[in-house]
């Protein structure tokens, strides 16, 4: 999918049921501080289950910012939609991978680690056994967008090259 004037379009029929787009700031936490930066660019590949189930909450991120929405009220429009179930949960086995040099995924991190998400309903990382000492998943709780998210760094960008420790 690309990025045109009114959101996400299809640029090219997927043919494995993965969709692939390049999320921008704005899909972020309202206090995250790169959330109006123009800079991030997310290259994010997703599964069939996160397509059905997660890739709407993006569509609609963008929706209300192109439509002028400040950051206040795509929160309230964001609140609603779960309120009034327009958008889903995350269907089990939702993910995707951030494989991509070209990342540039926030102004301290910049282009990060090569790395899989996991797209859970709101629970406990902890109980995944997530971001605790020597754990090589990463959990975090949104609640904003009703999930919990799991990265989990990988060892090589899509292009094959080994990914270099910072």
């Amino acid at each position: 999918m690309v990025l045109g004037r009114r959101g996400y379009e299809t640029a090219v029929e997927s043919k494995n049921g993965f969709v692939c787009m390049v999320e921008r700031g704005w899909t972020a936490d309202p206090d995250n501080p790169d959330f109006w930066n123009p800079k991030l660019r997310g290259p994010i590949c997703f599964n069939p289950q996160a397509l059905r189930s997660h890739i709407s909450l993006t569509i609609k991120k963008t929706e209300w910012v192109l439509a002028g929405q400040s950051k206040a009220q795509k929160f309230e429009s964001l609140k609603a939609a779960f309120d009034k179930v327009e958008l889903p949960t995350p269907e089990v086995g939702a993910m995707c991978f951030m494989l991509s040099k070209e990342g540039h995924l926030s102004a301290e991190a910049g282009h990060w680690h090569p790395h899989l998400m996991f797209f859970l309903p709101l629970t406990n990382p902890e109980d995944w056994g997530a971001s605790l000492p020597g754990s090589p998943v990463i959990g975090f709780k949104i609640p904003t967008d009703r999930l919990t998210l799991y990265m989990i760094p990988v060892g090589k960008w899509s292009d094959g090259t080994v990914d270099a420790p910072k």
